[in-house]
């Protein structure tokens, strides 16, 4: 026998579990059930595929049985793949999954929430140790002679031991504690199973013990036997006509295969019938998947073909940018053993994955239009992601467009393109956005003042990837989107009082942009500037601030550094008092700061700081 320590992170886990999530700890049993169906799942589709497991005598079920007495136990039985000693010892003795510390931290003490974070995660087996003081997995791996015992109390260690078992498959033994002595009952585990397990498709049985009596009056006698009841509907759901299934329904079966306590936000049933015949359902999470911006994120959507499981962790049956869905997609056109790199280039899933992003979107569209305050809640999870669609997905981007919100210096909230476009000025040419880090930064910045001043809305986008795809896009409905991060923006202002300022100013652009010298790329008079003395903008063909920093956070540190452009307001008193000045250290300080505080307005990085605080310190000075 080999007694082994539990890795940090599962050893982090348990102890959550056992002092924090007790309030939830029904879960194990909706945990437990769907990680025997898995197995099931995987067993059948070999049975099916793979001449060495065909000659099996395979009966899909899962059985469950309690033991009362002054030990209770709980025991559950699958006739599914089974485990070897290595499965044993990398799938319960290891988070066997990246980004484990990440997760972790995800957990924030909130029971609800961390409940459904670790059946997303992948680690819900370990939900058990909530209602038991002692596990034991008794185990053996289909086509293979050798049965295993795993065995742990839960706390820092487990062992794996050479066992005997009859026949394939897995049974978990519960020794239960006094937390979990309520589910040594039959009434306590079929209402359990009806409400997390009752679409999985294989059959749950429960045995249990049935108490009768016969006779009359004095001769009345106790009988007691020993029955086995199917206790879930096993059916596969998605396949059941929409008319069939209740509301209820639905949401049910996503906690099941969202590992979910809340209810989803929406669901989206669809049978297609003619040249190619599927069925999907997909569900959109109340909340954000915990992993959703990590580089490993789990996939949410299961390939069936005909009923039959054939993965559930290929990443290409959906765009990447929605793969915060969960759900299924059973196809009646598919070879059973089509492999990964076939599933890539499949023609049939190939449609079947276009067919099915169009009807998402057309019922996202649907969900603005007829429950703005739903589809607000969607947008306040999802927004990011669809986002990325406009930079991968080519064919939906106008779909897209229709969806996606933006924050705007007009109106409270969210908005639309296609309302923003409704509120345009008559004169109005163009739709105009500022990107940066931070929202509240971006509707103080200085870039914004003129438009705010004349009445003209600007779209604040704060998502760092804004920066990329927002001007890719170009144009909405043949009107063009312009940053005002950028230079040539301003030029939508140009009066023919420009040239006069122009001139009378240029003695004072000279003295700035010889001071700064090649610190910027020029000095111009700004068109769009009405309280704050300077800014900063990026020439029309050079990254803007935010962009130069997305590159450098990539690894990309040898990039030529591109500097900006400075614009100075010329009816501002700062700029005007240095057309008098002849002190040059002075005229330096002022240069500088003025260059300084727009950088620090965009968000840039001052290069020497402590330069910058004796400048401002001299300046001070002379002004006391």
């Amino acid at each position: 026998m080999s007694k082994k320590k539990f890795k940090t992170e599962v050893s982090q886990l348990l102890h959550l579990l056992i002092h924090s999530l007790y309030s939830h700890k029904e879960i194990f049993l909706r945990e437990l059930v769907s990680n025997a169906s898995d197995a099931l799942d995987k067993l059948k589709y070999l049975t099916l595929t793979d001449d060495v497991y065909k000659k099996l005598n395979f009966d899909p079920r899962i059985d469950i049985k309690f033991e009362e007495g002054d030990k209770k136990k709980l025991i559950i039985t699958d006739s599914g793949i089974g485990m070897n000693e290595e499965d044993l010892d990398t799938q319960l003795g290891t988070i066997a999954r990246s980004g484990t510390k990440s997760f972790l931290n995800t957990l924030s003490g909130d029971a609800k929430k961390d409940a459904n974070l670790i059946g997303q995660f992948g680690v819900g087996f370990y939900s058990c140790f909530m209602i038991a003081d002692k596990v034991e997995v008794l185990t053996r791996k289909a086509g293979e002679e050798a049965a295993w015992l795993w065995t742990s109390d839960g706390e820092t260690a487990y062992s794996i031991k050479e066992a005997e078992k009859e026949s394939f498959g897995t049974t978990i033994t519960l020794y239960l504690n006094e937390e979990g002595n309520e589910y040594a009952s039959r009434w306590s585990l079929e209402n359990l199973i009806k409400k997390y397990s009752d679409h999985i498709a294989f059959p749950i049985f429960l045995e249990y013990e049935d108490t009768t009596w016969e006779g009359e009056g004095d001769d009345k006698k106790e009988k007691k036997e020993i029955k086995v009841d199917q206790v879930n509907a096993a059916s596969a759901l998605w396949k059941k006509s929409k008319s069939e299934l209740k509301d209820e329904d639905y949401k049910e079966f996503y906690k099941t295969i969202g590992h979910d306590n809340d209810d989803p936000l929406l669901y989206i049933h669809t049978k297609a019938e003619g040249t190619l015949e599927y069925t999907t359902l997909f569900y959109i999470p109340k909340n954000a998947p915990f992993d959703m911006y990590q580089a490993d994120y789990k996939a949410g959507v299961k390939l069936y073909v005909s009923r039959i499981f054939i993965t559930d962790d290929e990443k290409e049956l959906m765009p990447t940018y929605l793969r915060f869905l969960r759900g299924i997609i059973d196809s009646e056109d598919l070879p059973l053993n089509v492999s990964r790199e076939i599933l890539q280039q499949n023609k049939v899933l190939t449609n079947i994955k276009g067919s099915s992003v169009k009807k998402v979107l057309s019922e996202l569209q649907k969900l603005s239009e007829g429950n703005p305050e739903k589809f607000i809640e969607f947008i306040e999870q999802y927004n990011r992601p669809l986002k990325e669609g406009l930079y991968s997905d080519f064919a939906n981007r106008d779909a897209l467009l229709e969806l996606i919100r933006f924050k705007s210096t007009e109106v409270e909230g969210w908005t639309s393109l296609a309302s923003y476009k409704e509120r345009m000025k008559d004169d109005q040419k163009s739709i105009y956005f500022i990107t940066g880090e931070n929202e509240d930064t971006l509707r103080n910045s200085p870039l914004i003042e003129g438009y705010v001043k004349k009445g003209i809305e600007v779209l604040v986008m704060s998502d760092e990837i804004d920066e990329i795809v927002i001007p890719s896009i170009g144009k909405y409905k043949d009107t063009d989107l312009k940053s005002v991060n950028k230079s040539g923006t301003a030029d939508d202002f140009k009066t023919d009082k420009d040239e006069e300022t122009k001139k009378k100013i240029e003695p004072i652009l000279k003295k700035i942009k010889d001071a700064l010298g090649d610190r910027v790329k020029d000095v111009v008079a700004s068109k769009r500037l009405s309280d704050s003395p300077s800014c900063i903008v990026a020439d029309e063909n050079d990254p803007t601030v935010q962009m130069q920093q997305m590159l450098k956070a990539m690894g990309q540190k040898d990039t030529q550094e591109v500097v900006p452009i400075l614009e100075v307001n010329p009816t501002h008193e700062i700029v005007e008092k240095l057309e008098s000045i002849s002190d040059q250290d002075f005229i330096n300080d002022v240069s500088f700061l003025l260059l300084e505080q727009a950088m620090l307005m965009e968000g840039a990085d001052l290069k020497k700081p402590a330069e910058f605080v004796k400048r401002l310190n001299r300046v001070l000075t002379k002004a006391l």
